[in-house]
């Protein structure tokens, strides 16, 4: 169970229909439907009625929706704590969309600034635009360029998804796949890869994703198991095991290009962190790993 689930399940409660929690939410319709089914897989037992469209909190739901609000109370006053502690060091506030762009920013950091420390969180495309207009984040990683008025932005890397697949599948001898060829396997994921968790969703609407939340278990299972995974060229916390053949993804939702936001009137420690990778040439090639 993450608080990402919670969030959203706090959203389907009050908006009442699960096309208006989407909207909310800034997710597709059959995302949010997948974490409340995953939501209340986990909990054994149904949270809503549904007459119609309609979503109608039971029992169950109700009292589960006091104790998921209580929690995300919780945790929006331990992030309050950590602020005031940022605030008096010199940590910064970062929003990223995936997590392979915040090892590249951190990896750049350390050359420069080995003082400074990173407080980081895993957010939608929106939040991080939206925490750089506010004020709530120093720095962003996001999809598009800056939108905010006055803030700046650079790119900061490309990120490129393929598929390690077992020797012997039939794919494995192609030298590049659609999403459209790979939709309806079975694939292992793991949970903490950002934005591309939807991009499964919305682009292999057939498939079945066995997703593991925990990095030891799904690097575990990626190395016993013969489902097929997602690789990048990002640097990656391990390669993909012995025995699998990757191959690229060509379809344009398989490329991502991040970039860098920094919002204006914010810490100089913020901007002179943009000024320093803004003037540094783009990564090198990396070799694969995973990101699911």
């Amino acid at each position: 169970m993450e608080l990402e689930q919670l969030r959203q399940f706090d959203a389907i409660a009050r908006q009442g229909t699960m096309s208006a929690a989407a909207r909310t939410l800034h997710l597709s319709q059959p995302a949010l439907s997948r974490s409340l089914a995953r939501l209340e897989a986990e909990l054994g037992q149904p949270l809503f009625d549904r007459p119609g469209r309609r979503l109608v909190l039971n029992d169950a739901g109700r009292v589960a929706l006091e104790h998921a609000r209580q929690i995300l109370r919780d945790e929006r006053a331990m992030r309050a704590a950590l602020d005031d502690i940022a605030r008096r060091t010199r940590a910064l506030r970062v929003g990223t969309v995936a997590p392979a762009p915040l090892w590249r920013l951190t990896a750049l950091m350390v050359e420069r600034f080995p003082g400074l420390v990173l407080t980081s969180q895993m957010l939608a495309e929106a939040q991080v635009q939206a925490g750089i207009r506010d004020g709530g984040l120093d720095l962003g990683i996001a999809l598009r360029p800056a939108a905010p008025p006055g803030a700046r932005s650079c790119r900061l890397m490309v990120e490129n998804l393929s598929v390690a697949l077992p020797d012997g599948h039939a794919l494995a001898d192609r030298a590049s796949v659609s999403a459209a060829e790979l939709d309806g396997e079975t694939f292992l994921l793991f949970e903490g890869i950002g934005f591309w968790r939807e991009a499964c969703d919305r682009h292999f609407p057939h498939s079945r994703f066995i997703v593991q939340e925990d990095r030891a278990v799904f690097e575990q299972m990626a190395r016993s198991s013969s489902l097929p995974l997602f690789v990048t060229d990002a640097p990656s916390l391990a390669a993909p095991a012995p025995g699998r053949t990757v191959v690229p993804i060509r379809d344009a939702m398989a490329r991502a290009t991040f970039h860098l936001l920094v919002r204006p009137g914010g810490r100089k420690e913020a901007d002179d962190v943009f000024d320093w990778v803004s003037a540094r040439p783009g990564p090198a090639s990396q070799g694969p790993g995973p990101a699911s």
